[in-house]
């Protein structure tokens, strides 16, 4: 079974809102065992909503629409769905009086449009809403399915956790699409892809590639009778991808790459300490995220001034005269000053220039150098990002971690 879910709502397309609830609802037809082949997001346009309806109804068997039925003129989808299916709406009497009684109880003031939304096709039934005064709806016509959830938070999500992920299982059969997913730092897309190519022409399970900066993803998905049959297909995926990438991979599914370098940290019984000065302390905040980064996290220092990095770290005045804040030998003392002063076995620093314009001494926006200081050697690089002035910052803390694992593996990931 394949489907297509459609939000209505001309905010969504103004960028007003959010679609948080697509999502939601793909996790719950993957859930389920049904793929979610597209997503469309159309206005308040009858006309243009029957004919997203028209085309989704055409290529999917299964049509999920978000948001439209609440009262007003401008909640079209009970209509919508009427004309893409050839139906007329009809009245639904016991419905029109639970909402009747439904606003005496509320003591809401009855207004003659709330009637809209006793109206159905009929080869559609409602879906209680228990929060809310406009139900869902559920048709049923020619092989075809049609589910219609209400717009806000409150009322959709504990619609479609409930009643309909209880009918979306009951209809498919029990069968689920369960996905793992393999983080991978040190290597780019390219690489990744090149390694793991010829596992991605399978159809179950699949190997997908998602970049993120600094690292790639790759998405495992197996669709099975149960979650558990599902693992037993990606076990063999993963220790097969698991050969070619070795150390690179550094977690599943949520793990984040601070907290792999936080349990590196513990296990090789190592401390750390920062010197931060472009971040702002951004590369501390990611660390101490992690519940018990205290065991290894010794503290850092915000340098953001050469005053700072002079009398807080022990930065020369030769250095900051001849060399300037952002530059490798800058990197190299303030790592080993923080390393030093903290206490630590290992000290991180990084400095540079984050924009928006050149500094002082004409370095460019977006050099970055980052210093890794351990008890037998200090390590500089220098890296040359792009983007605006936050893309700068996060990717200099992204690849201090990617480097500071590195140094905790003392492998090269690509070797």
């Amino acid at each position: 079974m394949t489907a297509e879910i459609v939000s209505v709502g001309t905010e969504l397309l103004l960028g007003q809102i959010v679609d948080t609830h697509a999502p939601t609802m793909a996790r719950i037809l993957a859930d389920c065992g049904i793929g979610c082949r597209r997503r469309q997001t159309v206005g308040d346009n009858l006309d243009r909503l029957v004919e997203a309806l028209d085309v989704a109804l055409a290529r999917a068997d299964l049509v999920v629409t978000i948001g439209g039925l609440g009262p007003t003129q401008d909640d079209l989808t009970r209509e919508g769905i009427a004309a893409a299916l050839g139906e007329d709406l009809a009245l639904d009497p016991d419905y029109e009086k639970t909402l009747r009684e439904i606003f005496a109880l509320r003591r809401f003031t009855w207004v003659e449009s709330n009637i809209r939304q006793a109206m159905r096709p009929p080869s559609g039934r409602f879906l209680e809403n228990p929060n809310g005064t406009a139900p869902g709806l559920l048709c049923e016509k020619g092989g075809k399915i049609v589910i219609a959830l209400p717009g806000p938070r409150n009322e959709f999500n504990p619609m479609a956790e409930g009643v309909v992920r209880e009918y979306l299982e009951r209809v498919q059969g029990g069968k689920v699409i369960h996905s793992r997913t393999l983080r991978v730092c040190g290597l780019g897309e390219s690489l990744v892809e090149e390694k793991v190519r010829h596992l991605m022409q399978g159809d179950n399970p699949s190997v997908a590639p998602y970049a993120h900066p600094a690292e790639v993803h790759l998405r495992l998905t197996a669709s099975a009778g149960s979650v558990a049959e599902a693992e037993k297909l990606l076990d063999p995926m993963e220790a097969q991808i698991r050969q070619l990438l070795g150390n690179a991979i550094y977690g599943i599914n949520d793990q984040t790459l601070e907290s792999a370098v936080i349990d590196q940290l513990r296990e090789a019984n190592q401390s750390i300490s920062l010197a931060e000065s472009l971040t702002g302390g951004w590369l501390g905040m990611r660390l101490t995220s992690v519940p018990g980064a205290s065991d290894v996290f010794r503290g850092g220092v915000i340098s953001y001034t050469s005053d700072a990095k002079k009398e807080l770290l022990g930065v020369s005045e030769e250095t900051l005269r001849q060399f300037g804040p952002v530059s490798e030998v800058c990197a190299r003392e303030m790592a080993i000053g923080c390393r030093e002063r903290l206490d630590a076995t290992i000290g991180v620093s990084l400095t540079g220039n984050a924009g928006p314009t050149s500094d002082t001494d004409g370095k460019p926006v977006g050099l970055v150098f980052l210093g890794i200081a351990q008890p037998n050697q200090v390590q500089v690089w220098d890296y040359r990002f792009r983007g605006s002035r936050e893309d700068i910052r996060q990717r200099s803390t992204q690849i201090a971690l990617v480097k500071l694992r590195e140094c905790l593996l003392e492998v090269d990931p690509t070797s």
